[in-house]
């Protein structure tokens, strides 16, 4: 069996990791929104305003930081004033992005913001750059946050919304340099200036602009938009104009035309999908290596938008609903990432996984015939590392002569690892991302002393394991017997593709 230790010390704390970075993203595409958050308030299914309860319920439990709305490519052609009013007089629409379906309108700002107040979630509402004009994007602003009297507060209050919402988060647009638009990097730059400069701050709702960023690894396009509020080593700051900064990175097994099944692949495929989700923290490492050198004190933050599996949808549904399972595969690229996340959490400050129900890497499947729901191995990651959420980060070196895998041409390692600390208690998160081999790391603990340890595993006999309204609990967490600390030393044994949490309550320092 291999053997590698994970050198910790629980007294040298790290950045904060951002609690968005466990942020989510809910797109009017496929049943993500019709038939997945909502249903409408004549639906046998308990509901309410429309938005189904056990979902709202299901999503608390995972402490959702943030939920980013209404796209993705959707908020491009989305023109809010059509989702206002009574529901029986607002226009259709057809969702040319996804489908090519009808759109009632029937879910709009209203129903959004209830949506986020029911799930204790920060709003990030992103604007209309590629159809839309600026004073629609300013309009919105106001009519979302500003109290007082003005027309666009008129206008929401003859709508039964007294009171401003806070919206923290302002998206100036998505995926500019495609979906958004086909601009080039030059050309949004300066419609970016634009836009953020008429989102106004409304009383005390201070606006976060998000600025719409790179696909994948073109820096090109970071530097642009940082060169539009800054200069290469500059002493003084970055002109206030945008506050964060995107960019977009899926993990995809094969080529576009066939990217491969959720729930059917070999070996290959899977040591290939993990080497691909671990590319990311490449990404994060190169995205922010160009803002450090216009931005050095960070005062920009990248954001992580849009992340996650996609494969070829399932057999039989619509090619343009993106809906695929959902196996231990996935719980595996979710941890993957999230130690990537947590190991730059000093750039890095928030993240949205794509999308939250029923749409590509999914929390929550709901099935269209029977409205049973599921929730799938990817959530429980993201319950089991809910203790990472606003944590001091630690820094984890594992130490050891093979924890190499490799795959093509590059490597993927073994175990994958990162730990934080709050109030007294410290949290680590393992993975063995070996298929068929266990692996026992020996958790070095320094610093700090242990009083109690507790853990938990996930994983399932085969990786493509997945849940169903037939086995819900297929893959899920469970209690992990992992000993007790002996001068400073935890031994922990992972089966094969398994990810697991360890919990230590810390005895007070001093």
């Amino acid at each position: 069996m291999t053997a590698l230790r994970a050198v910790i010390d629980l007294d040298v704390e790290g950045p904060r990791i951002n609690k968005h970075l466990y942020g989510h993203f809910a797109e009017h595409l496929g049943r993500c929104i019709y038939g997945g958050f909502y249903v409408g308030e004549d639906s046998d299914i308990p509901n309410e305003g429309g938005i189904r309860l056990d979902v709202v319920e299901a999503l608390r439990a995972l402490r959702i930081p943030n939920l980013r709305w209404p796209g993705g490519c959707f908020a491009d052609e989305y023109h809010w004033m059509d989702g206002i009013g009574p529901k029986e007089d607002r226009p259709r629409m057809i969702n040319t992005h996804w489908g090519d379906v009808e759109e009632n309108n029937h879910f709009g700002t209203h129903e959004f913001m209830a949506l986020c107040e029911m799930l204790g979630a920060d709003p990030y509402v992103n604007g209309n750059v590629g159809s839309g004009t600026v004073k629609e994007m300013s309009d919105w602003v106001e009519y979302l946050t500003r109290d007082g009297d003005s027309p666009m507060v008129r206008l929401r209050k003859a709508n039964g919304r007294e009171k401003a919402w806070r919206v923290p988060f302002w998206g100036i647009g998505n995926e500019a340099w495609g979906c958004g638009g086909n601009m080039s990097a030059e050309h949004y730059a300066e419609e970016l200036r634009r836009y953020a400069t008429f989102c106004r701050d409304h009383g005390d709702n201070k606006l976060y602009r998000i600025a719409a960023g790179a696909a994948d690894d073109d820096y090109r396009w970071t530097e642009t938009l940082m060169k539009a509020i800054s200069c290469l080593g500059c002493t003084r700051e970055p002109r206030n104009i945008f506050q964060g900064l995107t960019f977009h990175y899926y993990t995809v097994p094969g080529p576009w035309e066939h990217k491969g099944s959720a729930t059917e692949f070999g070996d290959d495929e899977y040591y290939t999908t993990l080497a691909k989700a671990a590319r990311v923290e490449e990404l994060i490492a190169g995205h922010s290596a160009v803002m450090d050198c216009y931005d050095p004190h960070k005062r920009v933050g990248l954001i992580l938008d849009e992340w996650g599996t996609w494969y070829d949808v399932e057999p039989g549904t619509n090619p343009g609903f993106l809906y695929q399972q959902n196996t231990m595969r996935d719980a595996l690229v979710a941890s993957v990432h999230f130690d990537a996340f947590h190991r730059h959490a000093d750039r890095l400050v928030m993240a949205n996984i794509a999308q939250t129900v029923n749409v590509l890497q999914a929390m929550i499947l709901t099935d269209p015939d029977t409205q049973e729901l599921v929730v799938t191995p990817t959530y429980h990651v993201f319950e089991m590392n809910k203790g990472h959420q606003d944590a001091a980060s630690l820094a984890v070196h594992l130490l050891g002569d093979d924890n190499a895998i490799e795959v093509g041409d590059r490597s993927l390692n073994r175990v994958s690892a990162s730990a934080s600390v709050k109030d007294g208690r410290a949290l680590v998160s393992l993975s063995n991302l070996h298929l068929t081999e266990p692996v026992e790391v020996t958790l070095d603990l320094r610093g700090r002393v242990v009083a109690e340890v507790s853990g938990r595993l996930l994983t399932a006999p085969e990786v493509a394991a997945h849940n169903t309204s037939g086995r819900p609990d297929a893959v899920a967490p469970a209690a992990f017997e992992v000993g007790a600390v002996t001068d400073g030393k935890l031994p922990v044994t992972l089966p094969p593709h398994s990810f697991a949490t360890v919990e230590l309550a810390l005895t007070p320092e001093g």
